[in-house]
């Protein structure tokens, strides 16, 4: 199988599994931005397995994300190099970045697990997960803005996909910029960093499906400007 085909497999596993967690977390009850502590305990102490088995899917996740990353690098950096530019880098290093964070994120939700009856360290490790999960929103958005740049300038991702991600990547950062009030009090700006989740996931799968059609068979031709003809 040919890595860029590897690579857009990996994209769309990627968003199935996080649309797939959060569908069974969701409607489970996982308490939202600003919840009471209370809501919080009783969540983590009833639903340690369920936590626990989702959060043993993030692995996979991760992983998806690094190849789906390296494939997209391998497509992009010749022609970018060609041409002066490293935006594939800038993404490649956005996803490792997202990885790091979301790490910590799921890292504080075990721990929840296990210290949920008190409520002091209920408190403050939910506080620290919602800055987690807002602030992560930071490195999406450099993944987003670094291969849609790549794939519209090597023509790899046709314009509306790469308008999809520079809006998605706009609404997450917007998310992280304002983290402190929407950790104090959601209100309308929580939906900022949700909208942009949602559109991520759809840019994500969309890329996959660019690599598995198209990564194989995009030569360098393709991927550089063609020089205007010229008449002897």
């Amino acid at each position: 199988m040919a890595f860029s085909r590897l690579g857009g497999l990996a994209a769309i596993g990627f968003a199935v599994l996080l649309l797939g967690t959060n569908l069974v977390l969701v409607p489970a009850g996982l308490p939202t931005f600003g919840a009471e502590t209370g809501e919080v305990s009783d969540f983590f102490t009833t639903n340690t397995t369920l936590v626990g088995v989702t959060s043993a899917l993030t692995p996979l996740v991760w992983i998806a994300a690094v190849l789906f990353g390296a494939a997209a690098l391998r497509v992009l950096w010749p022609a970018e190099r060609a041409q002066g530019a490293a935006w594939s880098l800038v993404g490649f290093a956005g996803l490792l970045l997202q990885n790091a964070t979301f790490t910590g994120l799921i890292a504080t939700r075990l721990a929840l697990t296990t210290t949920a009856q008190d409520g002091t360290a209920a408190a403050t490790l939910w506080a620290l997960q919602e800055a987690l999960l807002t602030l992560n929103g930071t490195y999406l958005a450099t993944a987003m803005v670094g291969l849609s740049v790549a794939g519209l300038r090597t023509r790899l991702i046709r314009p509306w996909h790469a308008m999809l991600g520079l809006l998605a990547a706009a609404l997450q950062f917007g998310g992280a910029v304002v983290v402190p009030p929407v950790i104090d009090d959601p209100g309308p700006l929580g939906f900022l960093g949700l909208t942009g989740w949602l559109l991520w996931v759809v840019w994500i799968a969309g890329y996959g499906v660019v690599l598995i059609r198209r990564g194989d068979r995009f030569s360098p031709a393709q991927r550089q400007p063609q020089p205007a003809p010229t008449t002897p």
